[in-house]
């Protein structure tokens, strides 16, 4: 078993919709690392009765504060909600569906350090789908995520994630709260562009997948459906989408 890691005014914030099977499974990830936090937060969207009662029931034995809602609201309120309950320096957001690996107590721990060193870092990345295009070497295996709206792609605008990663417990202050009332996809768009707009800066983990998986099961398949034409992979529409986003991420940022 790994040395216990005890992460001082670190806030763990699980936003949780209905997969409480998942949310056990990453609770008990956790615990098998050793790693501890100062406060545990477990912002839930409104999940049926029986996903509610097992949160209530586990509370005693993790330790975390359950805050919850009488009406689904969506992904920006859950974490527009949870985000005003912590009260420590640094956020650890992590969805229900993420397990942690035996490396990343370690990460999470220089994370920290670097964030207390670097007043202007805003977040520090431990997940991705695909690697950021444009990095900065800085150390122990985290790079500095350049964007300028000069370089070529659409993927450099992949700049903020909702993804694991920690962040500054102030980080609705600066850049403003999430864009309730639309879907999740579209709250994290907007955010994201709001954090270029707002100059956020960030670290960028490279070998992403060292430190994370994430599972879905049949018991507890993925809360979040999409349009397939997102999704295909025909040359075509693969295409088209490519340029839509090229234009549109484009024009989003620079008017």
């Amino acid at each position: 078993m790994p040395d216990s890691t005890y992460f001082k005014d670190v806030t763990l914030l699980i936003t949780h919709y209905n997969r409480s099977l998942s949310l056990k499974r990453l609770l008990d990830s956790f615990k098998a690392l050793n790693c501890n936090f100062e406060h545990i937060i477990v912002s839930d969207d409104c999940s049926k009765p029986e996903h509610l009662e097992k949160l209530r029931d586990w509370q005693s034995e993790y330790h975390f504060e359950l805050i919850s809602t009488k009406k689904n609201k969506g992904l920006a309120n859950n974490l527009n909600k949870g985000q005003d309950a912590v009260k420590t320096s640094y956020t650890l957001y992590v969805q229900e569906d993420f397990v942690p690996k035996i490396l990343f107590p370690e990460k999470l721990s220089q994370a920290v350090c670097f964030m207390n060193e670097k007043s202007e870092l805003d977040i520090v990345r431990f997940y991705a789908y695909f690697k950021y295009p444009y990095l900065k070497p800085f150390r122990d295996g985290f790079s500095e995520m350049i964007f300028s709206i000069f370089k070529t792609g659409y993927k450099k605008f992949y700049f903020y994630s909702d993804h694991p990663h920690l962040r500054r417990s102030t980080f609705l202050q600066k850049f403003g709260r999430y864009t309730e009332g639309i879907n999740s996809d579209q709250a994290e768009y907007k955010m994201m562009m709001t954090f270029l707009k707002r100059k956020g800066t960030g670290l960028f983990y490279v070998r992403f997948t060292e430190l994370f998986d994430q599972l879905n099961s049949d018991e507890e398949p993925s809360t979040v459906h999409r349009n397939n034409l997102r999704e295909s992979n025909n040359f075509f529409i693969k295409t088209a989408r490519h340029l839509y986003r090229h234009l549109k991420f484009n024009f989003d940022f620079i008017r």
